[in-house]
């Protein structure tokens, strides 16, 4: 379904929802579009919630996205799909950029989010994105080489265990590509990822939150994770050996228990 979002809805992201439960709201990362949640997640998900996933602005089947954004404009977006399927509050998980969003969500709207898994992020400050693995794949992305972005995206995001697997880059390239990532876009994402700041604002985070990190994280390094969930009171940490920035793809189920566990820590 397609919802506008925004003060004055020209903004219109492509949302889709399955499931039966509580709500809750994924919100994807830099370049990721709602496809990549993947149906291993999903089916692990979908018994105990309704489940919304959306492409961002300017991704997928979402409007375009020409002028630069920020994280909060972003969390405005994430609201709005809350305000189109008529949720008054909802479990939120994001990932990557998207707990960034997350993070501003939560503290603009308080009364919006229940529960909050923030996996694979960081509450910014000077540093905080300047990994090779970003790197790297901002690069891959502006040459407009697909062969060359599917393969970087794959080495950054996932741990040498897991893309040693026979057919893991086939099924991570297939799915990458199902639907559209413009590099312009993708790079007024990474502007708006520099600019996210939440560092002095954590602590007005009062909903109950776990934080996961893989540790050998290559896009956010680990020590992000363990910093953001210090800032946030009573937050849960959970460090995942062996496990890189797509801790879902990895791990789904364990996701999704993280998942539930957190709200029902909610009530």
């Amino acid at each position: 379904m397609l919802i506008p979002t925004g003060p004055d809805s020209t903004t219109v992201l492509d949302v889709e929802v399955t499931g039966t439960g509580e709500p809750l709201l994924l919100i994807a990362g830099m370049s990721a579009h709602r496809e990549m949640w993947t149906d291993e997640l999903l089916d692990a998900l979908t018994p105990h919630f309704e489940v919304a996933v959306y492409d961002n602005r300017g991704i997928g089947g979402s409007s375009r996205a020409e002028a630069a954004f920020t994280i909060a404009d972003l969390a405005d977006d994430a609201r709005g799909v809350l305000d189109g399927l008529g949720w008054g509050a909802a479990h939120v998980m994001g990932t990557s950029m998207g707990g960034m969003i997350a993070q501003e969500l939560v503290l603009a709207h308080p009364d919006r989010v229940r529960s909050l898994v923030l996996g694979c992020t960081t509450a910014g400050g000077p540093g905080a994105i300047g990994s090779d693995g970003v790197v790297r794949l901002v690069e891959a992305i502006s040459s407009r080489d697909a062969a060359r972005v599917a393969r970087a995206a794959f080495e950054v995001n996932l741990s040498p265990g897991f893309r040693s697997g026979d057919g893991a880059f086939d099924r991570f390239a297939q799915s990458s590509t199902r639907r559209k990532v413009p590099s312009a876009v993708v790079a007024l994402q990474a502007a708006a990822c520099a600019g996210h700041d939440t560092r002095d604002r954590l602590a007005g985070i009062s909903v109950p939150t776990t934080v996961v990190h893989g540790d050998v994280d290559e896009v956010i390094v680990v020590d992000e994770g363990d910093r953001l969930a210090a800032g946030i009171p009573d937050a849960a940490l959970e460090r995942w050996p062996g496990v890189g920035h797509m801790f879902w793809w990895e791990r789904p189920e364990r996701s999704a228990e993280v998942m539930l566990r957190t709200a029902k820590s909610a009530g």
